[in-house]
């Protein structure tokens, strides 16, 4: 045996490993509710990742052709653009997939698989233009990815999913960047020996610990249960989920709450953010996000104030006695800032825009 045999033998193992924590985080993805976007681009980001650790095996990337290998490399750099696909669709429960998104991913895909082709290693004057592209694409998508789950960090109710997003998107931002610079020291950007081993010890070590949080996580706090509002209805005050019996103490908090915003109609204010709610109430942040996800079924604060705000708009359209009332100045009246997030919210919640509704409503009264 040679001195490599060990070391190929352990990389080898390591590799397997992370290939069988692939599979097992795929299949606890699909278990629930294979239908959300969120489950589809997260089992797609796995299968993605067991292609990188395939073709990134030093072994294969030195034996196998270019061409031959061109379009396992093209999956394995689009993998920045599915990272990042998959933290919009965690942590915002409306996001919707667009066509852009998937031709991000078909251009990613296309330009990697066209270096490694045809461009690396050739005489090329725009190689070294379409590599300095490739190479920073994880970087650009990483980027994107964190800006995504900083955004939507500070109204997001679910605890356990504060504590995931943080770590999948400082993780899988550091990974992206860690890569990136190893392959840009590595010759003609392969990872081999140590650095190879290393690369698979990190990927195994992120993916171990998002298996195990996953585990532990019910599948209510990861992902949304499906909602349709009927249009004829009133917006619901939460969610369907479960929610778990209120001690004296939180009773008396919900009730606080409620008052607050049904009878004070407090959803009005100005600027109303989940840190001067909880200061009006005089309690900490996590334990108003607390209140609301575990007591009324809420995963983000936005939802909760727009189901207030909502259903102030649906009785106003629907009441003869304001029939020529504008409906900006409705919009403005229930705490809208402005017109265009006011659409986008009622379009979401009823299937309609606003004039659509009111017509069809008065219609039918």
């Amino acid at each position: 045996m040679s001195a490599l045999d060990p070391l190929i033998l352990l990389d080898a193992g390591l590799r397997g490993t992370l290939l069988a924590l692939l599979l097992l985080l795929s299949a606890i993805l699909g278990r629930d509710r294979p239908q959300l976007l969120v489950v589809r681009s997260g089992i797609a980001l796995c299968l993605g990742l067991a292609v990188q650790v395939i073709s990134a095996t030093p072994w294969f990337e030195a034996m196998v052709p270019r061409l031959w290998q061109a379009p396992l490399v093209a999956m394995s750099v689009a993998n920045a653009v599915l990272f990042w696909v998959f933290v919009q669709a965690l942590f915002d429960d409306d996001y919707v997939l667009q066509l852009w998104h998937a031709l991000a991913w078909f251009g990613v895909a296309a330009l990697s698989a066209l270096n490694c082709a045809v461009v690396a290693g050739s005489a090329s004057i725009i190689a070294p233009l379409t590599m300095g592209v490739q190479r920073a694409i994880p970087l650009i998508f990483a980027i994107l990815a964190a800006l995504a789950a900083a955004r939507n960090w500070r109204t997001d109710l679910v605890e356990q999913r504060r504590r995931l997003r943080a770590f999948i998107v400082i993780a899988g931002s550091a990974y992206s960047i860690l890569l990136l610079i190893a392959r840009l020291s590595a010759p003609q950007g392969r990872l081999i020996g140590g650095t190879a081993m290393a690369d698979v010890l990190v990927l195994l070590l992120i993916i171990a610990v998002v298996t195990y949080r996953m585990l532990k996580l019910g599948h209510l706090d990861l992902f949304p249960l499906p909602v349709v509002a009927s249009q004829k209805q009133p917006v619901p005050l939460g969610n369907p989920l479960p929610v778990t019996v209120p001690d004296a103490g939180e009773d008396k908090l919900l009730i606080a709450l409620q008052k607050l915003m049904q009878d004070e109609r407090y959803y009005r204010s100005e600027d109303l953010t989940l840190a001067s709610l909880a200061s009006k109430m005089q309690i900490p942040e996590y334990r108003l996000r607390k209140l609301i996800n575990q007591q009324l079924g809420y995963r983000n604060f936005n939802a909760y104030i727009n189901a207030f705000r909502l259903g102030e708009v649906r009785a106003a359209l629907v009441d003869p006695a304001q029939r020529d009332l504008p409906i900006l100045t409705i919009a403005l009246t229930s705490g809208f800032q402005s017109i265009g997030p006011f659409n986008r919210a009622f379009k979401a919640a009823t299937g309609l825009t606003p004039t659509e509704y009111r017509k069809e409503n008065m219609a039918d009264s």
